[in-house]
Parts: structure tokens; sequence; C-alpha cells
């Protein structure tokens, strides 16, 4: 589902976001393909991290699809308003992009692959859009959850980057940060591809192969 409101071109001051509310969207849901519990406590030894890669209802699919990941869901990332619902977000009144969180076991999957079918399931150089999708909510985005992490992001993005350089692609606007709190969407969205196998989905990526552990 998708809305055609105008948005806004650029994110909002703080301050001048939604307020959002208290409650939560969701809670106590069951992963539908991986049959995993979308909420904390995850298993000891896991790790956590969050992102943007347009539309979440496909971006959520090239994660549960990984070996060696434990749960995905689908969610709101990177804004200012608690709880936001998905009508809040498609207007960009939040700050808010979609994301997922991918909670994954570092014995049985890296980072680096992670990352990899990150870079490669999405064009990180379009700002805020993704295809056809446009709007801050589309915007492109790697939340971290510790130092190591980041260290690991932003070696990965200078090596996609030179990978897109020498393809005659433009410079990578994906958004980079700490992770914040993770408001999780509504039911309906969860796993969506699963439960609507010919639902929309609007990703593309830029067919340039991201390297994995390459040092840059």
């Amino acid at each position: 589902m998708r809305f055609l409101v105008r948005k806004p071109a650029e994110l909002l001051p703080a301050d001048a976001t939604l307020r959002g509310r208290e409650e939560p969207i969701v809670s106590g849901l069951t992963h539908h393909v991986l049959g995993t519990p979308l909420e904390p406590p995850f298993p000891e030894g896991s790790e956590q991290i969050q992102l943007g890669l347009g539309c979440f209802w496909g971006a959520e699919r090239i994660f549960w699809q990984t070996p060696g990941v434990y749960t995905t869901a689908v969610g709101y990332a990177g804004g200012q308003t608690p709880n936001a619902t998905y009508e809040e977000v498609c207007s960009g009144g939040t700050n808010h992009t979609e994301a997922v969180l991918v909670v994954f076991d570092p014995a049985k999957v890296s980072l680096g692959e992670i990352l990899r079918r990150f870079w490669e399931g999405h064009d990180p150089t379009q700002g805020f859009r993704q295809g056809n999708d446009v709007g801050t909510q589309y915007r492109s985005a790697v939340y971290w959850t510790s130092e190591e992490q980041r260290a690991e992001v932003e070696r990965s993005r200078a090596a996609y980057q030179a990978e897109l350089s020498r393809a005659g692609h433009g410079q990578i606007t994906t958004e980079l940060a700490p992770a914040g709190r993770f408001y999780y969407a509504e039911p309906y969205h969860q796993q969506y591809l699963a439960t609507n196998p010919n639902g929309y989905c609007g990703l593309g990526g830029t067919g340039v192969s991201c390297p994995v552990g390459l040092a840059t």
C-alpha cells in the first residue's frame, strides 16, 4: 500500500515532528516464516542491526532468507515520533525511515554478509527515494548497535563506494548512525511478502557486487 500525498522533501526539525503515543503498535508476535519472536529477549550472543533500504516489505524478505538470521521485523527508525503509525510515517511527519530489524547469530553469518545483502539489495545513491517510492521514509540507512559494528559498516560503505564509482554510479547517500529505539510496525506489515506472496516490492539494486571482508 502506497500513499499518494505531498511529503516533505527533507527531514523536519526534531521539534516539528508528530507527537506519537506511549502505547506500542505491536507486541507478542511470532515470525511468520522463522517461527521466532519478533521482540527481545533474543538468544545470548546474537547481534542486532537496523537497516533501511526502501519499502520494508521487500527489504525484510532479503534478510529472513539469509542463513544465520534468527529473526527479522519491520518498523520505523531514525526519527523522533514514538510508536508512530504507518500513515504518520508516510506523511513525512516523523523523520523515521522504513527499517528492518535484523537479529543474527555471528557464529553462523557475518555482519559483512548481512551488509553485502544490504548494499546489493537496493540503490544507496538515491537520497530520499528508492525507485518509484519517494519520501524521507524511503531513505537508505544503517543504524549500528556497537562500535565494532560501526567500524565494519564504515569499511563496507567505503568498499562499496569504490565499486559503485568504478561502475559509473554516484555517491552513496546512506545515513550511518548509532541505533536508536526501533518502533515495530503494525502486524499486517510483518513478513508481508510471506503472507501476501504477490504483494508490492519496489526494490532494485544497482547490479554492482559488494566485496565482503575487503580492507580499505
